[in-house]
């Protein structure tokens, strides 16, 4: 036989129950029989081949009941928790049957609250598993955030790279213009001084025709003097060579004025340019101001996310601890309204 002691009575059962006693750490409410031990006597008892005898007796008991311990030790154990036990009155003896009633009712009660438990067990592991596929959607998410991340930081670096190298085409294409100014300037300053050197030589020339005419008009005839020593000769040779300069003065203003035109042109094309660059600057700015705000928003979605994930994290910490705390509670051998309350407490947080 196996025996419990439960209050003042003295619980036996097969011996069988020992293990899942051991296992399972609550009794069973239905022994196969009810010692009452109020007013009993205990004693030790040696019997012929039983060491470690154990005598229970009681005026109104038919017989005695004769019981053995394993060893000196467990006897010793034994008589001093049943005669402890038995300082109870026999007036006890008479809730025996009533104790068990009360047990198999709280059993039942126990029973029908352990399902209701469990039932409530699975709905908060089945959101509990729903939370776990919702954190690893947030990972997943988390991880083509940060990739998307290094997307925009690679692409802001080839942007800046780009404007560096606009800028640099910039100041190239602003120096060129600055020298194109310049030449400008100098073959505009060329040109007005062919342009009155042109007027001098023509009134020059204009100032040579009228004395070569007076001249004609006044002189005699000449009789033997050589052309070349005629002073009429020598106003045609001066008039030839105002005549030849003003050609060529003509022929490098024609130029003069070719070169201010490419130079305009030129001038109209590095003007085009620049503002084709400055549009191109101006637009990967604006680019660079979008992805940089683009970035900022992406990296306060990741803050967001993951202080949901450690928030999520937590309250699985807690209703896994909730989870231990109840389960515990379920296999405990004894309950009381304490460990109900707290129970319930444990199923609350976890709801």
């Amino acid at each position: 036989r196996f025996f419990i002691i439960k209050e003042s009575f003295l619980l036996y059962y097969a011996e069988s129950e020992k293990k899942s006693f051991e296992s399972n750490k609550y009794f069973n409410i239905h022994p196969k029989g009810v010692v009452p031990l109020g007013g009993c006597i205990v004693e030790p008892k040696e019997e012929p081949n039983m060491p470690y005898a154990i005598k229970i007796s009681h005026e109104d008991f038919h017989g005695n009941i004769v019981l053995a311990a394993e060893s000196e030790f467990e006897q010793a154990q034994w008589l001093e928790m049943l005669q402890e036990s038995g300082k109870v009155t026999w007036k006890n003896a008479q809730l025996g049957e009533a104790m068990i009633e009360s047990l198999e009712a709280q059993g039942l009660q126990l029973a029908k609250e352990k399902q209701e438990y469990l039932d409530k067990l699975m709905e908060e592991t089945e959101e509990l598993c729903l939370q776990r596929e919702q954190k690893e959607e947030l990972e997943r998410l988390n991880q083509v955030l940060e990739a998307e991340k290094h997307r925009f930081e690679e692409v802001v670096r080839e942007l800046r790279l780009e404007q560096e190298q606009i800028r640099r085409e910039l100041e190239l294409t602003a120096r060129s213009l600055k020298g194109v100014e310049e030449e400008k300037k100098e073959l505009r300053s060329l040109t007005q001084s062919l342009q009155k050197t042109l007027e001098e030589l023509s009134l020059e020339k204009q100032q040579m025709l009228e004395m070569l005419e007076e001249n004609e008009s006044q002189l005699p005839p000449p009789t033997s003097p050589s052309k070349e020593q005629s002073p009429i000769w020598g106003l045609h040779c001066s008039l030839r060579q105002i005549e030849e300069k003003m050609q060529q003065l003509l022929e490098e203003k024609l130029l003069a004025e070719k070169r201010m035109k490419e130079n305009e042109e030129r001038s109209r094309a590095l003007e085009e340019e620049r503002e084709f660059y400055s549009s191109q600057s101006q637009a990967l700015q604006n680019s660079l101001s979008e992805l940089t705000a683009e970035k900022q928003q992406t990296e306060r979605d990741l803050k967001a996310e993951v202080k949901v994930r450690m928030d999520l994290e937590k309250r699985l910490r807690e209703a896994e601890e909730a989870l231990q705390s109840l389960e515990q509670g379920l296999n405990s051998l004894d309950c009381n309204k304490e460990k109900e309350e707290k129970m319930k407490a444990d199923v609350s947080n976890l709801r």
